[in-house]
């Protein structure tokens, strides 16, 4: 989309060239016009793409270099890839224009858009009709959670976990959650202390911060933490929650960190445990994390939570629902 709206934009351009330091007069940058232009678009109207410019991605970053077919661009699937540097070239040779090929593109992500969308539709109307009376047990509901978790892509569902905890539960906890920045946004660049930032209902200062792991948290990861919380005083507790098994070596080098810290405690969880304890806790709120982590699930853009991953997850529920009412 950014190279054949540069194309359109200014004809005299060579669309096979988007880095301007290849140097010659037809070639732009493909980068700008992808973050000024394609992704303001693309979040506009809630297109099935990622919200970054494809030109960081490694099959795009720094190559510097004339895209031709010939050109290995080590991305994946490569016949996707492949494709892409022919479309480049029959524009090139005035095989067809960049402007159909700009229209049909958009047009093929609304149609995928609007499959997903009436797929999501069904499922929730499904999901709607199996419901009874009576709630998910808090087993069951940490059953979904966990299958969900075990799929692949699942990166960004331990933040969501956590979130709908608080979402679902913050008249009880005298906390508020503050917004969740994107998913491929780094804490160094949004100046974010942790992936879930907490502060008390009346005030602005973070108190609790969580940092999720979809993998082992290891000694390394709390040192590193350190630096973080240095510039945050007020902050209480910064808790690592992975959906690996914690090392018990790493367990006892956190709680050495209340003191060194000065009275901020560093802490490890695991996430299905976390969230069980949970729904035991807040027995009558277990209805309510199910949903706040549903409604988080469907929201999220499609580069960080797939449409698989949103189907899989009202499937689980539809089963759930389903074995609930025969029990």
């Amino acid at each position: 989309m950014a190279c054949t709206l540069a194309k359109i934009h200014n004809s005299d351009l060579d669309i096979r060239k988007p880095y301007t330091k290849i140097g010659d007069l037809d070639s732009y940058s493909g980068r700008d016009y992808d973050e000024r232009y394609v992704g303001p678009f693309i979040i506009k109207y809630g297109l099935p793409c990622n919200d970054t410019t494809a030109f960081l991605t490694p099959a795009f970053r720094n190559r510097n270099i004339v895209l031709t077919p010939s050109v290995d661009l080590v991305g994946r699937p490569a016949n996707l890839y492949q494709a892409f540097l022919q479309l480049l070239a029959i524009i090139a040779d005035h095989t067809i224009s960049a402007d159909i090929v700009l229209v049909e593109a958009i047009k093929s992500l609304l149609a995928y858009q609007n499959k997903n969308r009436l797929r999501i539709d069904q499922l929730y109307d499904s999901l709607l009709q199996e419901k009874n009376e009576t709630a998910l047990a808090a087993e069951a509901i940490v059953k979904i959670v966990e299958h969900h978790l075990s799929m692949s892509g699942s990166s960004r569902l331990p933040v969501l976990v956590v979130a709908a905890i608080y979402q679902g539960a913050s008249q009880h906890l005298g906390g508020k959650l503050l917004p969740l920045q994107p998913h491929n946004a780094a804490d160094k660049q949004t100046g974010a202390l942790g992936d879930l930032q907490i502060t008390l209902a009346d005030d602005n200062s973070i108190v609790t911060a969580y940092e999720m792991k979809n993998r082992a948290i290891t000694v390394n990861d709390l040192d590193l933490v350190l630096i973080k919380i240095a510039a945050h005083p007020r902050i209480s507790n910064y808790i690592f929650v992975s959906t690996e098994k914690i090392d018990q070596s790493v367990q006892d080098y956190a709680a050495k960190m209340y003191l060194k810290t000065g009275g901020i405690e560093l802490v490890t969880l695991d996430c299905l445990d976390f969230l069980r304890y949970f729904l035991h806790l807040f027995h009558r709120l277990r209805e309510s994390f199910i949903n706040c982590y549903q409604d988080a699930v469907l929201a999220e853009p499609e580069s960080a939570v797939s449409h698989h991953l949103k189907e899989a997850l009202l499937h689980l529920r539809i089963a759930a629902e389903k074995a609930n009412y025969a029990w």
